[in-house]
């Protein structure tokens, strides 16, 4: 299934103290951050084939509501989206990402 289609299906995300305080000790990357990129466009998803045989995994570039660009991999637990590590981009990664957003911004602005 395509990941928009899976993005409908999600209810919310699912977070213990040991994934959400991960991510800020580690990056200071708080969990309200990592929801945001969900939210905002360009959101750019590919699967992240090699790095889980237990469960699919994904990994999006996407940005926050104050425009910190996150590189962030995920899961799918049911209905929820579980954020297992999130990070600021790399460059080659923000240079990704530059592309698709002058490439949203074309099909918005004409």
């Amino acid at each position: 299934m395509p990941f928009p289609e899976l993005l409908g299906q999600v209810e919310g995300f699912q977070w213990d103290a040991g994934n959400r305080d991960k991510n800020w000790h580690t990056h200071q990357v708080s969990a309200a951050e990592c929801e945001e990129i969900f939210f905002n466009q360009p959101l750019v998803v590919a699967t992240d084939d090699g790095h889980s045989l237990q469960e699919s995994r994904f990994y999006a570039l996407g940005r926050t509501d104050g425009d910190r660009r996150l590189f962030a991999v995920f899961a799918l637990r049911s209905s929820r989206i579980r954020i297992i590590s999130a990070r600021d981009m790399s460059r080659k990664e923000r240079n990704a990402y530059q592309r698709f957003q002058t490439q949203d911004d074309e099909k918005t602005h004409g």
